[in-house]
């Protein structure tokens, strides 16, 4: 699978930001069949940054979310900025 294919799209929700926030943390849809290693790396290797825990939830419309620790030196509001999210 690809990294274009696992890393779908971020979620920007109230509860989203809040965890970017507080949390250090980013929200993405993800690739249903995609695992936490596989997302980790993709997320790694986009963004040249250090994930330190991945936690994947699977919603009842059948996407699945994942949420996204960014290590301490690192900042999850840069992730959205490069987006242009932020």
């Amino acid at each position: 699978m690809d990294v274009k294919d696992i890393l779908q799209y971020p979620i920007l929700s109230e509860k989203a930001i809040r965890m970017l926030e507080r949390e250090n943390k980013v929200v993405f849809t993800v690739h249903r069949n995609a695992n936490k290693t596989q997302i980790k790396e993709a997320f790694e290797k986009l963004f040249n940054v250090k994930v330190e825990k991945v936690n994947t939830l699977i919603l009842p419309d059948g996407r699945k979310k994942a949420y996204l620790k960014l290590k301490k030196e690192y900042k999850a509001s840069d992730i959205l900025s490069k987006l242009g999210l932020l």
